[in-house]
């Protein structure tokens, strides 16, 4: 560090450093990403050097720098009591890859040291009883509960919320998540949404209108290799929900899925 840095007064050498890191905060989040400055102390002490060097000595940038460390404090204190709530839904056909985005999604919040609770229908149980667990094996733990309601008893005080196969719950968990998002608290939701028969599932629809995020996934069509929108049901029957893996369902794009409910039903009339 060079000799004159060391000789500035009442610390604003350090005042500085902090007021660039302020800067640089207020610009994340400008640029809206929601989410502090990631930068390493040692790079914004080697910003603050540079940046430092090139300003002309004065009373008024001491001032300046002051001020800052203010602003710093009133903005930190801002963004711990005044988080902002969300609500994501990611959606698509079975084989889409919405459990395994939502697992993504919430093992990045577990590495930024967030505080997160994950919740799943208590009758999905085809791979775990408590974890959610995709298609491609990968899992993390989770709460199984029998209502919507459980949830916000149990996800008071969390930073973010992760909700999986969000089509088998009871309507509730639209106000129930519209309630955490109100309280500061991100939530994440992953279903299914259009069941078997391409009609919009559950709670889905609603879920979907009142999102601040959408984020649509897609399978791939096992019969042309385009990207299927459709879970279509290979085995026979009628019943909503019906819990199932490759035996019973498989991935179709819209002229595939048209061209399989076809051949049902000619197959059907000529029987």
């Amino acid at each position: 560090m060079k000799g004159e840095c060391r000789d500035v007064k009442n610390g604003c050498f350090s005042l500085f450093y902090r007021a660039v890191f302020c800067l640089v905060f207020i610009e994340e989040k400008i640029s809206r990403r929601k989410k502090r400055c990631c930068l390493h102390g040692d790079s914004i002490f080697h910003l603050g050097e540079i940046v430092w060097e090139r300003l002309p000595k004065s009373n008024y940038l001491f001032t300046f720098v002051e001020n800052i460390n203010v602003i710093m404090v009133l903005t930190e204190s801002n963004y711990e009591t005044n988080r902002r709530g969300s609500i994501e839904v990611i959606c698509g056909s079975m084989f889409s890859g919405k459990t395994e985005e939502l697992i993504r999604r919430l093992k990045r919040a577990k590495i930024a040291r967030q505080r997160v609770e994950i919740f799943k229908p208590a009758i999905d149980v085809r791979y775990s009883e408590e974890n959610i667990v995709s298609h491609d094996s990968t899992s993390i733990l989770s709460t199984p509960v029998d209502n919507s309601h459980s949830i916000l008893l149990m996800a008071s005080g969390v930073d973010v919320v992760g909700i999986d196969e969000a089509q088998f719950f009871d309507e509730g968990i639209v106000e129930v998540c519209s309630e955490l998002a109100n309280n500061g608290t991100r939530v994440i939701v992953a279903g299914l949404d259009m069941d078997f028969r391409r009609v919009p599932f559950g709670p889905m629809p609603s879920l979907l209108s009142i999102a601040d995020d959408v984020y649509k996934v897609h399978a791939i069509c096992v019969k042309c290799g385009h990207l299927a929108n459709y879970s279509y049901r290979l085995v026979d029957n009628d019943k909503r929900v019906l819990l199932g893996e490759k035996n019973e369902y498989q991935p179709l794009c819209r002229r595939c899925y048209l061209q399989e409910l076809q051949a049902r039903e000619d197959k059907e009339h000529s029987d």
